[in-house]
């Protein structure tokens, strides 16, 4: 039986070159695409693949937040994050929602198809840039230390991202479909729960914990 793929990254050019070296993996099919994180999980449900490959850095929802609602609805469906980035914390974060693999955007080809394979067996894929220090940093962390990330809600990471990414309260409360009274109780329990009460420093959190890219 092939390997079903979903590719999601809100670059066209990207999704295009990344399925052209797909369709040359043997045992591999490419069964759908998606531009953005909300797109990615309902074609999951839609297309049923064995293995997402998701960008990170995606508007709206990013890859992160997308990983985690994935793997919750879908434990047996896999999901390899694509970033620019080997940043610890980016690592982290996508370990703690449940990725199985991270792959840097500008590793090797044949990396691609070791990521694939190593996946597809249960295995867990981190390219080899990533140094050895994230994986240790990652592998000690005890179960009671939380990070900021972890002390907000599924909601309140994706409105955090929304801020971030400057949208205006109505405006958020237009694309989740929720009150604007319902998006401003959200605002505040995020603010008191990381102790930051102003947009720039959300900002530069949401930057942090990889919700928006630097």
């Amino acid at each position: 039986m092939s390997i079903r793929i979903l590719l999601a990254d809100d670059h066209n050019l990207m999704r295009a070159g990344i399925r052209s070296l797909l369709e040359k993996i043997v045992g591999v099919e490419v069964v759908g695409e998606a531009s953005d994180g909300r797109e990615a999980f309902e074609s999951v449900k839609a297309h049923a693949p064995n293995i997402v490959l998701m960008d990170i850095a995606m508007a709206g929802l990013n890859g992160l937040e997308a990983t985690a609602r994935i793997i919750k609805e879908f434990p047996r469906v896999r999901v390899i994050i694509l970033s620019m980035h080997a940043n610890e914390e980016y690592v982290v974060q996508t370990l703690r929602a449940g990725a199985a693999g991270y792959l840097l955007k500008d590793a090797a080809t044949a990396e691609l198809e070791l990521a694939i394979q190593a996946v597809a067996r249960g295995d867990t894929y981190l390219s080899p840039a990533i140094s050895r220090r994230v994986i240790e940093d990652y592998l000690g962390r005890t179960s009671n230390q939380r990070n900021p990330g972890e002390q907000l809600t599924p909601r309140q990471r994706e409105i955090l991202q929304l801020i971030a990414e400057g949208k205006s309260t109505k405006e958020i409360a237009f694309v989740l479909n929720v009150s604007i009274k319902t998006v401003e109780t959200h605002r505040t329990q995020l603010m008191d729960r990381l102790n930051i009460h102003d947009i720039p420093g959300l900002v530069r959190q949401a930057m942090r914990m990889g919700l928006v890219p630097p």
